[in-house]
């Protein structure tokens, strides 16, 4: 739905969120429930993660109690916050004071966004960008500058992220590593983000879901820097390093005062989440390094297998260097249209991917482009790859 459509008789939308109707993830999970596509679309593993964890959350709910807890969380899921940060970071965070646990990472940027927004500010961007940045920003009444990274390395255009930004910059949103694309990036560039945001005293506030999921280079964790020690928010989750992504658990880590503006919004959107899968996830968090490991062994061969398989179908495959996800250009294939594309993919092949230009504000940038998580089971891969050898043989 665009800003042009009228709403139909019945329907209710707030005007700031009516040009994004439903969410592509949404859709593409329909189509490929309607025609029991293999869905390497929405970006969820199938299979759970270790049953360690779901035993622990198990044993919270039976002994209790199971009640409101913090608003910011229970203490044990914000130590394991401290601990992991300073284990793989070498940093010290006040548990108490700078950890805020959130309702997974989308409350935990929107409790971030709606806690330092006025209306007519002004956000940054970095397209490829996931969906649910414009919505929120919209919320807050904010306006979106947009700065596309181009391919082959999807490498930070400086001069073109210097011009976007001005006085009535507020913040600017970097996705490291960066959904859909897999880029991960790298210190000189958060430094020259860092060194603009101090400029124009701006904030800068860093998604990091995929902090675990860096397969050839080093993650930097946005705080590291000591530029940003005052003005930025590293918003993570559980999800994707545990694969328990119905879970929902992230948190947010920022300066203490930067914290408290986040706990004034996000106790007024969830107030609170759910104590035995916090006190779960701690547990989790303290796993040994063969686990973090082992996850990363496993993903990095999922990753190559798929992309030979695309590769080999006639696909030209991004690199991926971050993420469980694969950009492949459609070009080659003869096909000029991402979402067509796609919509075509369920029923025709049996598998469902994600069009990539719903990741750009104008359409025509991303509209060679698709997207295929690979965050699967080896039997569902195998399938998926089977179906599509089928199709494009």
């Amino acid at each position: 739905m665009n800003r042009e459509q009228k709403p139909e008789q019945g329907e209710v939308v707030i005007e700031a969120l009516r040009p994004f109707g439903t969410s592509i993830f949404t859709e593409m999970t329909v189509l490929a429930n309607r025609y029991h596509a293999v869905n390497l679309s929405q970006g969820f593993p199938d299979f759970d993660g270790p049953g360690e964890i779901r035993a622990k959350a198990a044993e919270a709910i039976l002994r209790g109690p199971n009640q409101y807890v913090l608003s910011y969380g229970v203490a044990q899921f914000r130590d394991a916050v401290s601990r992991k940060v300073k284990r793989f970071y070498h940093l010290d965070i006040d548990p108490d004071q700078e950890v805020t646990v959130t309702s997974g990472a989308t409350e935990g940027l929107c409790a971030t966004l709606l806690s330092i927004l006025e209306p007519e500010d002004e956000v940054v961007l970095l397209e490829p960008a996931y969906d649910s940045y414009p919505p929120v920003a919209a919320m807050a009444r904010a306006k979106v500058r947009y700065v596309s990274l181009d391919p082959p390395d999807f490498a930070l255009p400086r001069e073109r992220l210097r011009q976007a930004f001005g006085p009535r910059t507020r913040a600017i949103v970097i996705n490291n590593p960066q959904n859909p694309c897999g880029k991960v990036f790298g210190r000189e560039e958060l430094e020259f983000i860092a060194a603009l945001c101090a400029q124009y005293d701006a904030y800068a506030i860093s998604d990091e879901v995929y902090e675990h999921l860096v397969y050839d280079k080093r993650h930097t964790m946005l705080l590291t820097l000591p530029e940003l020690k005052s003005r930025a928010f590293v918003v993570s989750s559980t999800a994707k390093t545990f694969s328990m992504t119905g879970w929902k658990v992230g948190y947010v880590i920022a300066s203490p005062v930067l914290s408290r503006a986040v706990r004034m919004s996000h106790q007024f959107i969830t107030f609170c989440g759910q104590s035995a899968l916090q006190e779960a996830m701690a547990f989790a968090m303290d796993f040994p390094d063969t686990y973090y490991r082992q996850l990363l062994q496993d993903y990095t061969r999922k990753r190559d297998r798929l992309s030979d398989a695309l590769f080999d179908m006639g696909f030209k495959v991004y690199p991926c260097d971050g993420t469980y996800y694969l950009l492949a250009d459609i070009t080659g294939l003869g096909f000029d249209d991402d979402v067509t594309f796609c919509r075509m993919l369920p029923e025709k092949a049996g598998v469902a991917a994600i069009p990539c230009s719903c990741f750009w504000k104008e359409r025509r940038a991303g509209r060679n482009l698709v997207r295929f998580c690979f965050c699967k089971e080896d039997a569902t891969l195998t399938e998926a790859i089977k179906r599509l050898r089928r199709y494009f043989k």
